[in-house]
């Protein structure tokens, strides 16, 4: 089977987790996942299955949606609920609506994050939660990252909580944008809770969970939850081709540029068939090579 499984990740699961499950499950071993959810969040992750696990790296950098608990008063050395506490600061009252509102507007568009020292970036080949674990502090590169929308969805004064839905770029840290708000906002703050609404064209609506999975392979109708490959690559624009040049794209070889593109890489099609995805060569000027080549 080729297809990709908007699958809903519980808590309690790591991503990697998920796919030994569907691996099992779907009796395959072509399975990888599209963006690393933390155990402790739930949402949607898309899981590419057998000829799907090639736009893997495509799928994943496409924009997120999230919705987040951002909780006022104490900061942790994760910038999450499961951290231990760095700094504590007594709320005796939440922001208002208003000015919550106003500091949200300044963190759209471009930002510069530094990634939390429990994350998986990489300095000097090693990951950061690994110098985490070990003590060690070291010097984290900055990022720039894109919140392309980011609102308000009401706080819970007895808590001293807030929630934001934030649609953003690859890459981007919730866990550090929450703390990054919090100080604005005068507080040491941590990300309470997370969940993800949506990655690229997948969303919670047409997201199925493992109950629902298992119940399809009992009914033997598991194929049916897959939806196309070329769901994952809506963002990508598409070159569609005649007959001709289909056979030439099956085989890998290089095309002319005869056409300009919005997006490099981009998506090749003869009628509604995905054949491949291509882009600009890099070193011969007026040519397109493959980067992936589907079999069907």
């Amino acid at each position: 089977m080729n297809g990709i499984l908007p699958l809903w990740k519980p808590k309690g699961l790591t991503s990697h987790d998920c796919v030994v499950k569907i691996r099992k499950l779907f009796k395959t071993k072509k399975v990888g996942h599209t963006g690393t959810l933390d155990p402790e969040v739930e949402g949607v992750l898309p899981i590419c299955i057998g000829e799907a696990t090639k736009i893997v790296p495509f799928l994943t950098d496409t924009k997120k949606t999230y919705v987040a608990d951002i909780s006022l008063g104490m900061s942790t050395d994760t910038e999450d609920s499961h951290g231990y506490p760095l700094e504590k600061m007594v709320v005796n009252q939440i922001p208002s609506d208003e000015e919550i509102n106003l500091v949200l507007q300044g963190f759209e568009g471009c930002i510069t994050q530094v990634p939390p020292m429990y994350s998986a970036v990489k300095v000097n080949g090693k990951k950061l939660y690994e110098y985490a674990r070990e003590g060690i502090e070291v010097e984290r590169p900055s990022r720039k990252v894109y919140i392309y929308g980011i609102q308000y969805l009401g706080s819970n004064p007895e808590s001293k909580t807030f929630k934001i839905e934030v649609e953003c770029s690859k890459g981007t840290y919730i866990r550090t944008l929450s703390v990054d708000i919090g100080r604005k906002l005068g507080f040491p703050a941590h990300m309470a809770d997370l969940t993800r609404l949506r990655t690229g064209a997948f969303s919670k609506k047409n997201s199925v969970t493992f109950a629902m999975i298992e119940k399809a392979i009992d009914d033997q109708t598991q194929h049916t939850l897959l939806k196309p490959i070329i769901c994952g690559i809506q963002h990508l624009d598409v070159m569609k081709v005649d007959e001709e040049t289909k056979n030439k794209v099956k085989n890998g070889q290089k095309l002319p540029f005869e056409q300009s593109m919005k997006t490099d890489p981009f998506a090749v099609l003869f009628e509604e068939e995905l054949l491949a995805i291509y882009q600009k060569h890099p070193e011969k000027p007026g040519q397109l090579k493959p980067v992936r080549v589907f079999q069907g």
